[in-house]
């Protein structure tokens, strides 16, 4: 079928060739990896031991703990530029607010991956019948709170929706639509008071997060014998405020993110979800277990005071070769003026390329923000919340 091979095709690229075809041989809806917002992408996509913003509930809900007021944010990227596909664009909505009664944050958000229009043809022939529209989409649900003042612990709740296409076709059984749920478990140390040897009291300029997301049944499109599992995956992150004073601060980042699912064995069934989240890390020799880990790191630096302030940032994301082979420099910038914000990231491999531009290569994300309640209130240290 021609729009199955389209739908292939784009898929085989919206992460990146090469990783992709490794990637969607163990899990299906990809998407849900994809760093959703611009901030973060910026930073190399690391925000594991960050998690400072709305966008906590991606990187680790159990940053939201910490942060107090309200904050409404949207995600527009147009994916793969290098393609000129106007129609295959992702957007990314987030809302958190902390509530008195709760001792916590509540979080929603919506993420949508837009694959474009497909032409429908017959099964022995070129002729169109139609055409039909393809994405992913997902919302999710979560909640945060303090079970100490120094540690956050965050839930969510996740229904996942994949439509590849719009009806059967030839003998096949299901519709190439499917449905599945998943949720996610973090936690995030942020201490108040921390001394170590030459560094000094380091309290509450240090955090350390970490985030099993995506744990769910496996999802089908056509029946229950060709489900692939959801992409299961494990971060672990740190933050480090390297310097601050009145009107400045500096903040390093840096995430180690895998990949907890059951690789493909013709000679034995695949392993539950909720085994491959421990058998994932004994499916192969230690070394190569090293190599399937994604490091990713930033630098970012704010400059203003309560009123206003703005950032610049940059990143690194690498990706062994032998497990995808992506690897990019990222920059980015942004804004807060009173209750808005505004940040952007940018991915370049120029530096890496080997004669021809990669599909991740000038991929740009723009994210707008609104916040009140202290949301965005400046103060020394990372967000310690109510």
């Amino acid at each position: 079928m021609k729009q199955t091979i389209m739908i292939v095709l784009v898929l085989l690229t919206f992460m990146g060739i090469d990783s992709y075809v490794r990637a969607q041989g163990e899990a299906a809806v990809p998407f849900l990896l994809l760093a959703p917002d611009s901030r973060a992408g910026g930073l190399g996509e690391s925000g594991t031991g960050l998690a400072d913003n709305s966008a906590a509930i991606f990187w680790n809900p159990g940053g939201l703990a910490f942060q107090k007021g309200t904050e409404i944010s949207i995600t527009h990227s147009n994916w793969l530029p290098q393609f000129g596909l106007d129609d295959l664009f992702y957007d990314y909505l987030t809302y958190r607010q902390y509530i008195d009664e709760l001792e916590g944050n509540i979080s929603a958000s919506i993420t949508y991956m837009n694959f474009g229009e497909f032409i429908r043809t017959g099964e022995d022939s070129p002729d169109p019948l139609g055409t039909f529209r393809s994405f992913d989409a997902a919302l999710t649900l979560g909640y945060a709170t303090k079970v100490h003042p120094d540690w956050g612990l965050g839930f969510n709740f996740r229904i996942i929706h994949s439509r590849l296409s719009d009806k059967p076709t030839a003998g096949e059984k299901g519709e190439g639509v499917a449905t599945s749920v998943s949720f996610d478990i973090a936690t995030m140390w942020r201490p108040a008071k921390l001394e170590l040897p030459l560094l000094g009291d380091i309290g509450n300029k240090f955090s350390l997060g970490m985030n099993l997301s995506n744990i769910g049944p496996a999802i089908y499109y056509i029946d229950q014998a060709q489900a692939d599992p959801i992409p299961t995956n494990f971060r672990l992150g740190m933050a480090f405020r390297l310097f601050e004073d009145e009107y400045n601060s500096l903040t390093y980042t840096l995430d180690f993110s895998k990949l907890l699912v059951d690789r493909p064995d013709s000679t034995k069934p695949r392993a539950k979800f909720y085994e491959a989240i421990f058998t994932a890390w004994f499916d192969d020799t230690f070394n190569e277990e090293l190599r399937d880990i994604v490091t990713s790191m930033g630098l970012e630096y704010w400059y203003g005071g309560d009123d206003f302030k703005f950032a610049f940032r940059t990143g690194y994301f690498y990706e062994d070769p032998a497990y995808g082979n992506r690897k990019f420099i990222t920059l980015g910038a942004g804004i807060r003026y009173d209750l808005y914000g505004f940040d952007f990231g940018y991915i370049t491999t120029d530096v890496f390329k080997d004669g021809e531009n990669h599909p991740l290569s000038d991929t740009l994300r723009f994210t707008l923000l609104i916040g009140w309640g202290g949301a965005y209130t400046h103060q020394k240290g990372f967000p310690r919340g109510i």
